[in-house]
């Protein structure tokens, strides 16, 4: 037939046999069955059904393993270059001139919640990130203030003197009054301080009524500066009442005076402690 290719010349059978071993006979059988296709035009019997596996994919391996190892060589390469032009000052830089920001690394998703040991001072609680407190915690005070009696009972004394606290030069007296009647007379100049309450192991001046507090009211002695009519400064010491915070308050000349400020006392002032009915008349000795 026009344009069909003429078989070739036929081969002799010796040339097609080939020493073997025992199998020899099934294995020239294959080879001549692979030449009777090659004669034919076909493919060869690996191309068709794959080839020998095995030798296609050790070869695949070396070529794998050959490029593999180059373009680790040439990874290493770069990084070399990279770290030299660090080292020198250069750093990577993108095409208009400046230094190029590396990319930061992805995180991994974490699937659980995090140790605490290696969190770091992420992890640390608010308590031990607070910075310390110098600030006086007021325990030393109480124990300086603490007044202990012979039977054991301890009190804490809710007030302390001031820096400008003295001792008074006149001589100040309290009269005390239970309606129109004086039923005591109390001197009041031989300290700078005189504390006034229910409390007996720590009040100067004990009140038994009911609606008085523990510790109720101080009269304070201090140095204060104050200027005559000529503007001369001059200091003088005078007395001032304060209450401490008292349920029912502390009164001169029936008017409440303010908690925890000091008030200034003068000549004929009269004091009343709660709802007590006593009046306390303050006098001194050169008061006419």
């Amino acid at each position: 037939m026009a344009g069909r290719s003429t078989s070739p010349p036929h081969r002799s059978r010796d040339s097609l046999q080939r020493p073997e071993s025992s199998r020899g006979s099934g294995r020239r059988h294959d080879d001549g069955r692979r030449n009777q296709d090659q004669d034919r035009g076909y493919p060869p019997r690996e191309m068709r059904h794959g080839g020998d596996d095995s030798r296609r994919g050790g070869d695949r391996d070396r070529r794998e393993s050959y490029y593999s190892e180059r373009d680790r060589e040439r990874e290493r390469a770069k990084d070399r270059d990279r770290y030299d032009r660090r080292r020198d000052g250069e750093g990577d830089r993108d095409r208009s001139g400046r230094p190029r920001r590396s990319a930061s690394p992805r995180r991994r998703a974490s699937a659980g919640p995090r140790s605490p040991h290696r969190s770091g001072s992420r992890s640390l609680s608010p308590a031990s990130k607070a910075k310390p407190d110098f600030a006086p915690s007021g325990l030393l005070a109480a124990e300086t203030n603490t007044v202990r009696a012979v039977n054991g009972d301890s009190t804490v004394l809710k007030y302390n003197e001031p820096p400008e606290a003295r001792k008074p030069v006149l001589g100040w007296r309290l009269y005390v009054f239970k309606g129109s009647e004086q039923v005591e007379l109390l001197h009041i100049h031989r300290q700078s301080a005189y504390l006034i309450g229910r409390d007996r192991l720590v009040a100067d001046i004990a009140v038994d009524h009911p609606s008085c507090s523990k510790q109720h009211a101080v009269i304070q002695y201090r140095f204060v500066q104050q200027k005559d009519e000529f503007g001369v400064s001059k200091g003088s010491v005078k007395p001032f009442i304060i209450d401490l915070e008292s349920t029912n308050g502390t009164h001169v000349n029936d008017q409440a005076i303010p908690v925890s400020r000091y008030y200034e006392l003068k000549a004929s002032d009269v004091i009343k402690f709660g709802q007590s009915t006593r009046e306390y008349v303050l006098l001194h000795d050169e008061a006419t």
